[in-house]
């Protein structure tokens, strides 16, 4: 049986060249970058090297750049290390309804145990959020507002550019975590105007345990631990060079086929969606048709149940999600379908599919021939599912 892996939101394989390059710094040059022998300035040309790639990426200088040791690092630096500075003057955070919990939960503990006041920035049916709420949302002591670029369930992108400058208008810094969106679609720190930006490698066929922090230059904030000079003393700690060799690879390689890729996978994409909608019926694509992610597909099964959903079709040797990675094993419905108005019983039946560079139109028409037995085996068990 072939193994048919659809859950690249959650973490993707290693690229080969992205290990190639990695590999001399796991044995031979394992040098510490801050050491100023032969071998540390050997570590530390490839430190650089590296921040010089991702920083010409996103379009930022590279002293703008810190490595971190992935995504939720990234998102909470900038949402405690932000709030330290301002903690004196000013006390109120906006956060999409839609983020991941590495951004809810900063925010969510600033509230808890420091003070703060919180204010969710809601989201339509397709996920997207408004530039006209989040003004009226802003106050005078908002200090930050961070809001995710790509969804990691639903796909959508928001228009990063227009929520930013509605902050900017009230002096409030903005901030977005680009996990999922680095690599797929353009991520140019300057066109979407943000004073922050997270990012991280496994999402882009790179290492686990790498990622990185844009700030712009100017702006301070408070670092969460101590112990050492490294990254300007705002991510303390003896660098993962083979990591960092790996996060800037892997982007260097998602940049060349970005196009491309998105292209396929945007085709794929719709192919799945009206083939899918034909197979079954009572599916409710969660996904926007525009202004995504192309790779994502979020749907629900009305009268399944996600995770049932999930173990069925591992055992048909396909791996998708019911949900983030993160979140995956709990009861209750995705906190962004929720967000989004879906009703409880829709969200429960959902799953997403996450596409990659391993994906073939094949693969797809056998999800396609798999899953409606499955739904139909599942609503036949369901006490509240009636056919129409």
């Amino acid at each position: 049986m072939e193994q048919i892996y659809l859950d690249h939101n959650a973490t993707t394989p290693v690229d080969p060249r992205v290990a190639e390059a990695m590999i001399p710094f796991l044995s031979g040059q394992f040098g510490n970058a801050s050491s100023v022998h032969q071998w540390g300035r050997d570590a530390k040309v490839a430190l650089e090297n590296s921040r010089e790639m991702v920083a010409s990426i996103i379009n930022c200088k590279p002293q703008e750049l810190y490595f971190t040791s992935g995504g939720t690092e990234s998102d909470n630096i900038a949402i405690l290390g932000t709030a330290a500075r301002f903690k004196d003057r000013k006390k109120h955070i906006i956060v999409g309804a839609a983020e991941h919990p590495a951004v809810l939960e900063p925010a969510e503990h600033l509230v808890d145990n420091d003070g703060f006041e919180l204010d969710l920035l809601t989201v339509d049916s397709e996920g997207f959020s408004s530039a006209d709420e989040l003004t009226r949302l802003l106050r005078e002591d908002t200090f930050l507002v961070s809001v995710m670029h790509g969804n990691n369930e639903s796909g959508a992108v928001q228009d990063i550019a227009a929520l930013s400058a509605a902050a900017h208008e009230k002096s409030t810094l903005f901030h977005t975590d680009a996990v999922q969106s680095i690599g797929k679609i353009k991520v140019d720190v300057s066109e979407l105007n943000v004073d922050m930006l997270s990012l991280t490698g496994h999402k882009i066929y790179g290492p686990k345990g790498c990622g990185g922090l844009f700030v712009r230059e100017g702006i301070k904030i408070a670092p969460l631990f101590y112990g050492g000079s490294h990254e300007k003393k705002r991510r303390p700690g003896t660098e993962n060079i083979a990591g960092v060799v790996g996060l800037a690879k892997a982007l260097e390689i998602a940049e060349q086929c970005r196009e491309e890729d998105f292209n396929r996978l945007s085709k794929l994409a719709d192919y799945f969606i009206e083939q899918i909608t034909q197979k079954i019926e009572d599916v409710r694509i969660n996904s926007p048709r525009h202004n995504r992610i192309p790779q994502t597909i979020n749907l629900s099964l009305t009268g399944t149940e996600g995770e049932s959903l999930v173990l069925s079709l591992d055992l048909k040797g396909v791996a998708v999600s019911s949900g983030s990675a993160c979140t995956s094993g709990a009861v209750e419905p995705s906190h962004v379908l929720t967000a989004m108005n879906i009703p409880a019983v829709e969200a429960h039946g959902a799953i997403r599919i996450s596409m990659g560079r391993s994906t073939t139109r094949e693969q797809i028409d056998y999800v396609l021939a798999e899953l409606p037995p499955i739904v139909e085996r599942l609503r036949e068990l369901s006490p509240i599912y009636h056919k129409k």
